[in-house]
């Protein structure tokens, strides 16, 4: 009888408890469908339907929750908008209103003092790594900041390619770091670097290393500081080395010489993933790489190209992003995340804003506004596009509405169904290249919802889960992605919500690793944010950050080609439409935000605390 009346319990409890909510919120017995609690995340198992390739499916929806239960979960709620139009009863965001003013008082004022307090903890940052570097590391790639020395490729480990495809026993971080010295206004060590950088680097090493990771932390280092040495209109002041006689071009073009050799004998011409520097593509190197690894070259060799006038390091960056593109989905536009070189068949068919996938579309905008070419703007108009109807998941608008906040999910290429229910930390760029395109409402909502996860955990893991609200993989590599969003976004807007932002992510960074993007992204970024009067600000020119943070000029001279062009009788990407309009490839999107609106939350309160509601933070 005992057991009886336990059950007989629960089942009272569980009544009182619905009642208490009905009384409550006023909901009626057949609403509660209709509201996006966090719970709904847990409530249902995740439909395995979702992982077949049904052409058919539909996937418009203002809920991720929804999205993720598959068509029964779908016919049996009753949308927000629907609740709003007919019945009494109140909207579900009014669950979130708490007190607003909180986050008034908390974000919408940032002292000059305590920015300059930042700036200078951003300061101290960077020299505590860098200068550690110098004293425990160089020579070698990275300092291990644990047992204090240096660390280079895992000789008795080819296969660590966590280590390996980065560390090439070239003095990587000194190389990486070379323009984040002038941004940080220290032109003396700027000199001594680069005479160390030409006095002891070579690239003629028994040393395999990823194409990509080469590419974009050493060539694009390299790229950027000659330029910086000898480009007249550079905005540091007197950085011009005497006796310089272009030193690092000559070692950019001879490393770009020694990664040629990834785009032969490939099928399709999508480069190998890895190439020794000495020997070439390694015999037993794999016939798969990731979209974002071969299709995010552009920028470096493009511009090596039109420095050096040798068409053929943009021609097989160009070829790579084109054979890319053409395998494109022909039913969502969408691309995979890891495909066969030889075949052109798609391996990894999750389609993502993440690893994989990130730089891939980061490029082919940074492309157009670096060469000015129709072609790389068309295919980023026409990608973005179909990540806004295939990727983006919650309400039609950021600040205005009901339904769940902006969201973009990991789906699958052929039919846009949901994959899996989290994402990964490199997401958090997206927000900076929607800036960038001028899309800076969208990029408000999605920013957010990663510094939310931020604030939960002081960190942005490198995978979150946000059906469960908990982190997949609890790992935190003091990447710059967040910081990088977060500094154009105050660019942008002025707004100083972005400095508490950059305030929280400075005084929370530690790791035992430090690889070489903290030092020429994160803490460049950092810097930046808080340095209002930094040259680059202040410049009558116009500037952009590479993939890896290196500073390059938006300068006539690359948009002029000593040669034809490349593709001119091919169609598809350099297809014309009548209906594009071809926006100016140098004009800037920081005042795209009205005046009267920077200093009130980017966010309204109200989202701000549903986006908290939604990660765990209450």
């Amino acid at each position: 009888m005992q057991w009886r009346s336990i059950v007989v319990g629960l089942v009272v409890l569980r009544l009182s408890l619905s009642c208490v909510l009905w009384l409550a919120f006023g909901l009626g017995p057949n609403v509660s469908w209709g509201f996006n609690f966090h719970l709904n995340f847990n409530l249902h198992k995740l439909d395995l339907a979702l992982f077949k390739e049904d052409k058919g499916s539909e996937t418009k929806a203002n809920s991720w929750s929804q999205r993720s239960q598959g068509r029964k979960y779908e016919e049996s709620r009753s949308t927000c908008s629907k609740i709003r139009e007919e019945s009494p009863h109140r909207s579900y965001l009014s669950l979130f209103d708490g007190n607003k003013d909180e986050y008034v008082r908390r974000y919408s004022s940032f002292p000059d003092a305590l920015k300059a307090k930042m700036k200078d903890m951003a300061r101290e940052m960077f020299y505590f790594g860098y200068d550690n570097y110098m004293k425990y590391a160089f020579p070698d790639d990275e300092l291990n900041p644990i047992d204090c020395e240096g660390r280079g490729p895992d000789i008795l480990n080819p296969s660590n390619i966590n280590i390996n495809d980065v560390l090439g026993n070239y003095s990587l971080t000194l190389i990486d770091t070379l323009d984040t010295l002038l941004v940080l206004g220290n032109v003396t060590e700027f000199h001594r670097a680069v005479r160390l950088v030409i006095d002891t680097v070579s690239f003629d090493k028994d040393s395999t290393v990823q194409v990509f990771e080469a590419n974009i932390r050493i060539l694009g280092s390299l790229i950027s500081a000659h330029i910086l040495l000898t480009d007249p209109k550079h905005p540091f002041g007197k950085v011009g080395l005497e006796g310089y006689d272009n030193e690092l071009l000559h070692l950019a073009h001879d490393l770009a010489v020694r990664l040629l050799p990834a785009f032969e004998n490939t099928s399709t011409g999508i480069p190998y993933p890895r190439v020794n520097l000495k020997t070439g593509v390694p015999p037993d190197s794999i016939n798969e790489t990731c979209t974002a690894g071969a299709g995010s070259l552009l920028v470096e060799f493009g511009i090596l190209s039109r420095l050096i006038g040798d068409s053929t390091f943009e021609w097989v960056a160009r070829r790579a992003v084109r054979a890319l593109w053409n395998l494109r989905s022909n039913e969502t536009g969408l691309l995979g995340n890891v495909v066969n070189i030889q075949t052109g068949q798609w391996v990894g068919k999750q389609s993502g804003l993440g690893a994989g996938m990130d730089s891939f579309y980061e490029y082919l905008l940074k492309s157009y506004i670096l060469f000015g070419e129709k072609e790389d703007f068309r295919m980023f108009q026409a990608a973005y596009e179909s990540i806004q109807n295939h990727l983006r998941r919650g309400r039609e608008s950021c600040n205005e509405g009901e339904g769940d906040p902006p969201l973009y999910v990991n789906v699958n290429m052929f039919n846009g169904q949901i994959m899996n229910t989290w994402i990964d930390s490199l997401q958090a760029f997206f927000p900076g290249l929607q800036v960038l395109s001028g899309d800076v409402e969208n990029a408000i909502c999605l920013h957010a919802f990663y510094y939310a996860i931020w604030r939960r955990f002081g960190a942005l893991p490198e995978r979150f889960n946000w059906q469960l609200q908990a982190p997949d993989v609890l790992f935190y590599p003091l990447r710059p992605e967040l910081v990088e969003s977060t500094y154009l976004l105050y660019q942008a807007t002025k707004n100083p919500f972005y400095l508490h932002v950059g305030m929280d992510i400075l005084q929370s960074s530690k790791e035992d690793r430090m690889e070489s993007f903290f030092l020429s992204e994160t803490c460049k970024y950092l810097y930046l944010l808080f340095d209002e009067d930094n040259p680059l600000h202040k410049s009558e020119n116009k500037y952009i950050f590479t993939t890896e943070g290196h500073v390059v000029p938006i300068d006539r001279r690359f948009r002029e080609k000593q040669w034809n062009d490349m593709f001119p009788c091919e169609e598809g990407a350099l297809a014309e439409k009548q209906t594009n309009k071809w926006p100016p490839s140098n004009t800037s999107n920081c005042d795209r935000i009205p005046v009267e609106r920077r200093y009130a939350l980017p966010l309204k309160s109200v989202y701000m605390r549903q986006i908290d509601h939604m990660v765990g933070l209450f």
